[in-house]
């Protein structure tokens, strides 16, 4: 009863507001403001695109046997051949300041005795992340039968494309059905997971009011990426990286409204390829011995900065509160003015978003995104933190980091939620989130035997 006066209550004082409203229209003019109010209606309750949900997701924890630490990693380089005293040295170094645990996770070749990885091992980290990521969403999201609730599946891995493709394998495996969309992005480096997202909340807005469900699936292949030469630009890349993978299900079904984590209100993506040293600063290359790798180069930290500047000023407008963008402009205008003495603010992001997932590329990136932004440790923590657990798992890092908020129980209903992330090319990606709800206990967390442990002391 208390409920249904509330509603009177309200509907009688809107119908006075409206009614009080038209009492000052002149009478020639209420045909053109019905006309109006007609095509507002018609698009707002029948043309209007839903709103984009990410329904569920899921982060592939591997085995508790492919687990690494600096004594098994010291073992498998010096047991290989291909690596002078020099590389071996620099490994160890570049491993013991990267800011990794002894807890993170190796793939299958390391443990199958070979110093490379056979195409047969690569396959096997590939089916094993997927498989594992998506049986965990299926479960949570009660997705019951994919070849009926599954109408578009996107799968990017940046540097492993084998035929038949990774969506392929999925489609394969899961029996979805004959009309099911397939894409395979690759080359696209760490940033894909949030280009991924972009490229499907794109797909379900462009689709109008046609219900259907996107299957994400975001990860890497660490087996054909192992470099065995001397160059050690190159060589990074074996202490850093580690196996991670996620999935996840974005619908625009409003009805799943109530069940769904997240709301997606707001996605950017940068380009900044014409720039040759942002083009170059991560570049898949042979040495000069024939044998391939990623070279991560000095300047990439500088790049990373330079252009996350770049993609802030794009973004900046659309989602911090006017307070702040009065404060930039006024400080971009007092820049002018004094020819460059008075620099310009850095605007707070804090106050835009609850929770920020900063790219997890290694501490040194964490680090340069910290010092750009001016965020404090408590801002960086999530993403320390993942890297310490889990290593760079590329393209997957930032669910990994929203992991970690939900397993802490810190997200709150309509909590906004920032990602951030890199990408070869060079790119930068953003996505916002809303919370749609608080977070609760998830048994399938990949960070439920541990949380306990973070945040560490020291870093």
């Amino acid at each position: 009863m208390k409920i249904s006066l509330t509603y009177t209550q309200i509907f009688l004082q809107a119908s006075f507001v409206l009614l009080l409203f038209l009492s000052q229209i002149p009478p020639f003019s209420l045909p053109l403001f019905f006309f109006l109010l007609l095509i507002y209606s018609i698009y707002h309750f029948f043309l209007k695109p839903y709103p984009i949900l990410l329904l569920e997701y899921s982060c592939y924890k591997p085995p508790n046997h492919r687990k690494s630490n600096f004594e098994l990693c010291n073992y498998f380089v010096q047991k290989n051949d291909c690596f002078s005293q020099k590389s071996l040295d620099f490994m160890r170094s570049i491993y013991l300041k990267s800011g990794l645990g002894e807890e993170t996770y190796l793939p299958p070749f390391i443990f199958q005795g070979y110093n490379n990885a056979p195409l047969h091992s690569a396959l096997l980290e590939a089916k094993e992340g997927m498989f594992s990521a998506v049986d965990s969403l299926f479960s949570t999201a009660k997705i019951n039968d994919p070849s009926k609730d599954i109408h578009i599946v996107i799968v990017t891995c940046g540097s492993f494309s084998p035929s038949p493709s990774l969506s392929s394998m999925l489609v394969n495996h899961y029996k979805m059905g004959p009309t099911v969309r397939t894409f395979n992005l690759s080359g696209m480096g760490c940033g894909s997971g949030i280009l991924a997202i972009d490229m499907a909340s794109h797909m379900l807005r462009s689709s109008g009011r046609k219900i259907q469900n996107v299957l994400i699936v975001i990860t890497e292949n660490i087996s054909l990426n192992w470099y065995s030469g001397e160059d050690r630009s190159k060589l990074v890349t074996n202490c850093i990286f580690r196996v991670g993978c996620a999935a996840a299900i974005l619908t625009n079904d409003p009805t799943r409204r109530r069940i769904a984590k997240f709301e997606l209100v707001n996605s950017l993506r940068t380009h900044h390829g014409s720039d040759d040293s942002s083009y170059k600063a991560a570049f898949q290359e042979e040495d000069e011995m024939g044998v391939t790798g990623v070279s991560l180069t000095k300047d990439l930290i500088r790049v990373a900065g330079l252009n996350l500047r770049l993609h802030l000023k794009t973004l900046a407008p659309r989602v911090l509160p006017l307070s702040q963008l009065v404060l930039y402009v006024k400080s971009v205008v007092m820049s002018v003015l004094t020819q460059g003495e008075s620099k310009t603010m850095v605007p707070d992001f804090t106050t835009a978003f609850e929770h920020i997932c900063i790219h997890t590329g290694g501490k040194a990136v964490i680090e340069q995104v910290g010092k750009v932004l001016k965020f404090s440790e408590s801002v960086t923590e999530p993403a320390r933190m993942t890297l310490h657990r889990f290593g760079n798992t590329s393209s997957s890092l930032v669910f990994y980091e929203l992991a970690y908020f939900e397993a802490k129980k810190r997200i709150k209903k309509g909590d906004r939620i920032w990602m951030l992330a890199f990408g070869t090319g060079f790119k930068v990606g953003s996505l916002v989130w809303k919370s749609l709800k608080n977070s609760d206990y998830d048994r399938d967390n990949v960070w439920n035997d541990c949380i306990h442990r973070y945040p560490l002391k020291s870093w």
